[in-house]
């Protein structure tokens, strides 16, 4: 079952990727009057949001990954450049959480690719 969601994920990851860049994208420019109450951590929100946002990309493996890798990054920091302009607040520390949820995604799954070549995971 998870090798199959998997494998849709990897021969369809540019319109995944692009899916969640317009979510993201919707979410972190709406000037929303008050912020929805949600439960954890603001930094917590954007780990995650980026590194779900890096999962199409890492698991299809393209060949120009690091590279993709580098431009969700760069559109991490530019998300939070933008959003003083739309009535919102940028942050530093935004951008970083942004940033490890990418990279902790690619480790993760370059972790998960060693355990199941080395015929440790099945």
């Amino acid at each position: 079952m998870i090798e199959v969601l998997v494998n849709n994920v990897k021969n369809n990851w540019k319109l995944f990727t692009l899916f969640l860049l317009s979510i993201i994208t919707i979410l972190s420019l709406f000037p929303f009057p008050v912020l929805p109450e949600v439960p954890g951590s603001d930094k917590t929100h954007h780990l995650i949001a980026y590194s779900v946002l890096a999962t199409p990309v890492v698991l299809a493996n393209p060949r120009n990954l690091l590279l993709y890798l580098f431009l969700l990054i760069i559109y991490g920091g530019l998300i939070e450049i933008i959003q003083p302009y739309v009535n919102r607040y940028g942050e530093w520390l935004d951008f970083l959480a942004n940033t490890i949820g990418v990279i902790s995604t690619y480790i993760a799954v370059l972790i998960y690719r060693f355990y199941k070549q080395s015929d440790f995971i099945n």
